[in-house]
């Protein structure tokens, strides 16, 4: 088959829209691979496999790779949901232009009951692409792939050099990895989060989070001796008053409000909130039961302490734990993601702009608005690298993020990678080049 080349007669920035058109189902191949790779946090095992791939994919750009990983001291607790090495990649090239960092996090959550689809394997359908991570957020790089290919095959003059930012631990993490890069010192310029909606958005902020797992621990016997004085100590019954004093103190916490910026289709004001997510314990029914995890999440407000909202959770829950003799709890942090403060800055206008083109917004489409979703860019704002942070990514209310099925469409894929090579080309809204620098053109290959 003889290779369709772009027509260089054109506007180069047209052209390479055009570009984008034709090559889709080459994204499309890219993303099937992407969500071959497991990479579901918990544990986090196959970072190092999916760097590999992204190696392979961004080699053909000519990008210089450099991993780097988290130590285990950082991120490791015993007992706790995360194993497997916390392998980031950093993808640049420096061509003597400002930087523009495009972050990703690798990470998806674990698959969940209810898919009628092979999560791990692409399913096309129509215009629909189904599979884990496929909108959250391996979506967001096969859309950057293709919008980068497109700038190469068109020699399209570029105002930013761009820096991939492949990162771990999002999805509830203790250290993520964007936090150790950016107390590193390894990021340059200023940051597109792709973590985020399609919508037309000025983001204004986001709430923390933090996941406590609670260890009740008690003492296995088997299980036709639990009737003896002296005996087992079931640790699963002795965790039921535990979860009633979380689910009495559910709506206390619920009960607070924020006074970050509701989305728009939100219902009422945002509020924190308490969840008991996840319970693991028992062998087997012949045995009394030793132990019991219970992973409890909080949401709290940018309003709200964190230290104070731990204390109030560790208080209910050990003032609940019965009184027996070999019952013991331990508690340990395994996640955390900080409140992110208004992250508004000097480039924002040109990538409102820039989504624009993508999506066909209009102006007045946009709003700014905050979510009680979290974000890892808090710790970039604490590391004192940047306040700024720009937000952009393929969610969408339908897109059944970190549920079952969860898609995103080719048009999606399309809109994002038009939108990504707006922003970075010369030629478009160069008034609003905050840096104003001479720039070169990305050769192809």
């Amino acid at each position: 088959m003889t290779e369709q080349r772009p027509d260089l007669s054109r506007e180069p920035l047209t052209t390479a829209m055009a570009a984008i058109e034709s090559d889709v189902e080459r994204s499309v191949s890219d993303l099937a691979r992407m969500i071959a790779v497991d990479t579901s946090f918990p544990p986090g095992l196959g970072y190092g496999a999916f760097a590999d791939l992204m190696t392979e994919l961004l080699t053909p750009l000519g990008y210089d790779f450099e991993r780097v990983t988290v130590p285990h001291a950082l991120w490791h607790v015993e007992g706790g949901p995360a194993a497997g090495e916390r392998i980031n990649l950093i993808a640049s090239r420096d061509t003597g232009r400002p930087t523009c960092g495009l972050y990703y996090h690798v990470d998806t959550v674990p698959v969940v009951p209810g898919w009628q689809r092979d999560p791990l394997t692409l399913s096309v359908e129509g215009n629909a692409l189904f599979g884990l991570g496929a909108a959250d957020m391996k979506g967001t790089i096969a859309a950057t792939l293709l919008a980068l290919r497109a700038a190469a095959a068109t020699g399209l003059k570029v105002a930013y050099d761009p820096m991939l930012l492949l990162c771990t631990d999002e999805e509830g993490g203790l250290y993520p990895g964007i936090r150790y890069l950016a107390e590193q010192g390894h990021l340059k310029g200023h940051i597109v989060n792709f973590n985020g909606s399609a919508a037309p958005r000025i983001w204004a902020g986001c709430f923390g989070i933090f996941n406590l797992q609670l260890t009740i621990k008690g003492h296995a016997v088997h299980a036709g001796e639990g009737n003896r004085t002296g005996s087992g100590v079931n640790a699963i019954e002795a965790a039921l008053p535990v979860m009633a004093a979380l689910m009495a103190l559910k709506p206390k916490v619920a009960g607070r409000v924020s006074a970050l910026t509701p989305p728009p289709h939100a219902t009422g004001p945002l509020r924190p909130q308490l969840t008991i997510s996840a319970i693991h314990g028992g062998t087997a029914g012949g045995q009394v039961p030793a132990e019991v995890k219970i992973l409890v999440s909080r949401r709290y407000a940018p309003e709200e302490s964190y230290d104070a909202a731990r204390r109030e959770i560790e208080a209910a829950v050990r003032d609940a734990l019965p009184t027996i003799e070999h019952l013991q709890m331990d508690i340990d942090v395994v996640g955390h993601l900080i409140p992110t403060a208004d992250p508004y800055g000097p480039h924002w206008p040109r990538w409102q702009k820039a989504l624009s083109a993508g999506f066909g917004y209009a102006p007045s489409d946009f709003s700014r608005w905050g979510a009680a979703s979290c974000s890892d860019f808090g710790y970039v704002q604490q590391s004192g690298f940047a306040q700024e942070v720009l937000l952009g990514g393929l969610g969408r209310p339908q897109s059944c993020i970190h549920s079952a099925d969860e898609h995103t469409t080719k048009q999606d894929i399309i809109a994002l990678a038009k939108s990504i090579l707006a922003y970075l080309a010369q030629d478009f809204a160069s008034d609003d080049i905050p840096e104003q620098n001479t720039t070169t053109t990305i050769e192809g290959n």
